[in-house]
């Protein structure tokens, strides 16, 4: 019953409007950014300069509409769906090693092909894992439970996305969706002995990955030493490096960049933000970042207002794996980490990262909506029987503490 009331009172509020602005400006500035760094590029190879930007626009139309109803769906009815959505990434994930259904591209099984289209299932899994944490960790009414009743089942779930994601030869994204898991852990109040437990797991295995292949030994090598092999390894960012420079203080304008013609490879997804800077300057840079800086501060300003522990935690998972990833583009882009292959949110081409993306808005704009009244201030649903015990209460009570800080 008291459920029910909740889930009412928790409807009708007004999405945060400073959260939803931002998405929709950021989304509009990657569109153009992608028009004018990938027109050149698709009129030489593809014969229609067009091509890119007419697919991105019909996707960013779907996942508007997808947003818009995401936005406003009641977040409790898609928790039951957790266990078939979980397994069913998993399917995805497996199918892309399967032949005549997997594409390999540049010695990577990522994508799976749908018709005419390709898809990357590991998007979905930034998406799904956060979700299925936040579903298991906003549990308010079980017990936490001991390591192997209360810990091990997620950190399986954690680690089965990991290795599926690796063995895609896709190690950079694989170890993006470790920490961002590892961070909503954080959240939930977990003790620091398991993190410590794990990354003295996690850093050997890291060292050994790397350098068991030659492609990202070559790329480490290349960040720390940028002149080792300037036309191999080192070539994307080199360049990039230039393309961002040439920009100077004020760019050279909107569709003015030379550079982005066939110059630096993936300019118009994984290194999209190098024809940005070339044509918007320092100052489009400064604006670019002071944008994300306003959706940061809208998404978690967000989460802070929400007592509930789900939707906290949801909106926390998601608006961190946003911004972390766009940090970890642009850091690439800049030569302060080395090339990863992940793209930058809202802008880079390719609809799986921006469907992603704009249904990861959705969730937190749809949390924006949850007015806390069914919740007291210590995130307790109120007419609470008192069903936790004084070990219990002491966890949750560390749990809300943290998720204020």
């Amino acid at each position: 019953m008291n459920q029910m009331v909740m889930e009412k009172q928790g409807r009708g509020k007004r999405a945060d409007f400073l959260l939803t602005a931002s998405i929709l400006l950021l989304t509009g500035i990657g569109l153009v950014t992608l028009y004018s760094s990938s027109y050149a590029f698709a009129e030489r190879f593809f014969g229609n300069g067009l091509h890119f930007i007419m697919r991105q626009l019909m996707l960013a139309g779907m996942g508007l509409v997808i947003f818009f109803f995401v936005s406003r769906i009641n977040l409790d009815s898609l928790r039951k769906w957790m266990v078939p959505a979980v397994l069913g990434t998993m399917a995805l994930m497996a199918l892309t090693f399967v032949p005549g259904i997997g594409v390999m591209r540049n010695g990577a099984a990522r994508w799976i092909r749908i018709g005419s289209s390709t898809y990357q299932p590991s998007e979905l899994v930034k998406l799904v894992l956060p979700f299925y944490l936040a579903h298991i960790f906003g549990k308010k009414t079980e017990r936490p439970g001991t390591f192997s009743s209360g810990v091990l089942p997620p950190a399986l779930i954690t680690v089965a996305f990991f290795l599926l994601i690796y063995f895609q030869n896709n190690f950079s994204t694989a170890c993006f969706v470790l920490f961002n898991a590892l961070f909503i852990f954080y959240l939930a109040g977990f003790k620091l002995r398991y993190f410590f437990g794990a990354a003295m797991i996690f850093l050997p295995l890291s060292a050994f990955f790397v350098l068991t292949r030659e492609h990202r030994l070559r790329r480490f090598i290349s960040f720390l030493y940028p002149d080792w092999d300037p036309q191999g390894s080192g070539y994307q960012v080199r360049l990039s490096l230039m393309t961002v420079s040439s920009g100077g203080f004020w760019g050279k304008g909107i569709g003015q960049g030379t550079r982005k013609i066939a110059s630096v490879p993936e300019i118009h997804s994984d290194f999209i933000f190098a024809a940005f800077a070339e044509e918007a300057g320092f100052l489009g840079v400064i604006l670019i970042f002071l944008i994300f800086g306003i959706f940061a501060f809208a998404a978690y300003r967000t989460a802070m207002r929400i007592r509930e522990p789900f939707r906290r935690l949801l909106c926390l998972g998601l608006a961190t794996t946003i911004l972390s990833q766009a940090l970890l583009n642009m850091a690439v882009v800049a030569g302060a980490l080395p090339a990863t292959g992940i793209p930058l949110p809202f802008f880079s081409a390719g609809g799986s990262s921006l469907a992603t993306t704009l249904v990861m808005c959705a969730l937190m704009v749809n949390a924006s909506r949850y007015d806390n009244r069914g919740y007291e201030n210590n995130g307790v649903p109120a007419g609470s029987t008192g069903i936790f015990d004084s070990e219990f209460e002491r966890k949750e009570t560390r749990h809300v503490q943290r998720l204020s800080v």
